[in-house]
């Protein structure tokens, strides 16, 4: 019986030499190829233990994932482009913007700090220098970069709590 460890030392170069050269031919990557006969011999070893001829197990197994990732590329469709969006200066995006925009300005009103003047100066319309920024907040214009890259990380966190990604459209299943 051989331990997990000769085995996984024994197997590597030769998965990694299989996955490389099978690869190309199905569409894959390598590392993808290597993933999944890793996965498989896992299985086969809470089942069944350990195969009898690892190496010739593991050249089958990359060879019957290559054809599985084969047949299942010829059978996936990639998705060619975006679905459809209202065109610009439609009602539809107006809504779209306003209320994005809404979303931001409320989001802005709620982090913590000095973030809520200065990404509100750095949001006005009349889009300010640092110099002016740091002017009217007060603060030096060196300490205006950091203190905005926190800022927006923080607002970042806060806007991905709140605002889905855009996702599937149409029937869900």
């Amino acid at each position: 019986m051989t331990s997990p460890e000769a085995l996984l030392a024994t197997l590597t170069p030769l998965l990694a030499a299989e996955s490389r050269a099978e690869a190309p031919a199905a569409g894959v990557e390598a590392g993808d190829l290597e993933q999944a006969v890793w996965l498989r011999l896992l299985e086969r070893l809470r089942a069944d233990g350990a195969p009898e001829h690892p190496a010739d197990w593991l050249r089958r197994a990359v060879r019957d994932e290559a054809r599985r990732a084969r047949r299942a590329s010829a059978r996936e469709r990639p998705y060619r482009e975006e679905p459809a969006q209202p065109p610009h200066g439609s009602p539809e995006s107006t809504v779209l913007v306003s209320e994005r925009g809404r979303t931001v300005r409320a989001a802005v009103g709620r982090t913590p700090g000095h973030c809520p003047r200065l990404l509100t100066a750095m949001l006005h319309p009349a889009d300010p220098t640092y110099r002016e920024i740091a002017g009217a907040l007060g603060i030096s214009q060196g300490s205006l970069g950091p203190m905005r890259s926190r800022c927006l990380g923080c607002l970042r966190r806060m806007l991905a709590a709140e605002v889905p990604l855009p996702g599937v459209r149409g029937r869900v299943p």
